[in-house]
């Protein structure tokens, strides 16, 4: 059997098929070229910028070397101290002083006890001395051998005796209190009555019944008086 022909297959592409498939070929190899004068235009100015861009990067790498050495020395530096732990260490100087002043203190306050203590004790042995020579010339005195017969002698030697006496506490600093016939004075006397007196005016002592004593500015004991109430 003779094989068939498809007529579509053999017939020819008519006229306006020619002339659309003749533009797409005239199209096609325009852009082609336009492609190429692009990219030729376009590869110098590729070649300055990687030019250009090699400098950049030798000074990149000069800073990022630059930025290391700092890192590096900011690293083996100590970091500076937060707020908080200067207040703390000024806190712990601070206590630090307050106990060495405090201990300090302390041992000059024994010390000055101690030394007034022996001061007092120095004194107090000199006085002591003193007095001790006076009791030895009272126990002379009453000694059975040294007895007078003459009540006038013996009364002479108690008056040395008492002289003496008075003058170991008038060196010590004592005084004695007498104000007969002077104002009555609360601070220094003490009223044991009030009598009336033609000579002695009111509010004045009329009689010391017991003589006060100071020493230096310091009342040991008050004058014991009798105080004029006037006529």
């Amino acid at each position: 059997m003779a094989e068939e022909k498809n007529p579509e297959q053999n017939a020819e592409p008519t006229a306006e098929e020619r002339a659309q498939l003749e533009k797409d070929v005239l199209k096609a190899a325009q852009d082609a070229m336009n492609l190429e004068a692009d990219g030729s235009a376009s590869s110098p100015t590729g070649n300055n910028e990687a030019a250009e861009e090699a400098p950049k990067s030798d000074d990149e790498a000069a800073d990022a070397k630059a930025d290391d050495t700092a890192n590096a020395k900011a690293e083996e530096q100590p970091a500076a101290p937060s707020a908080e732990e200067v207040l703390k260490q000024q806190l712990a100087e601070s206590n630090d002083r307050f106990v060495r002043l405090m201990a300090e203190f302390e041992n000059f306050r024994r010390r000055n006890a101690k030394e007034q203590l022996e001061l007092i004790e120095t004194a107090n042995g000199k006085l002591l001395e003193k007095l001790s020579e006076v009791q030895d010339n009272f126990e002379r005195a009453f000694a059975s051998e040294n007895k007078a017969k003459d009540l006038e002698a013996f009364e002479k030697g108690m008056q040395m005796i008492y002289n003496q006496f008075a003058k170991v506490l008038t060196d010590a600093g004592l005084e004695q209190i007498d104000p007969t016939g002077k104002e009555f004075d609360p601070n220094l006397h003490e009223a044991l009555m009030q009598q009336p007196s033609e000579t002695i005016p009111e509010g004045h002592v009329v009689t010391v019944f017991q003589k006060g004593y100071k020493l230096k500015n310091k009342i040991l004991k008050t004058a014991k008086v009798i105080v004029s109430s006037g006529k």
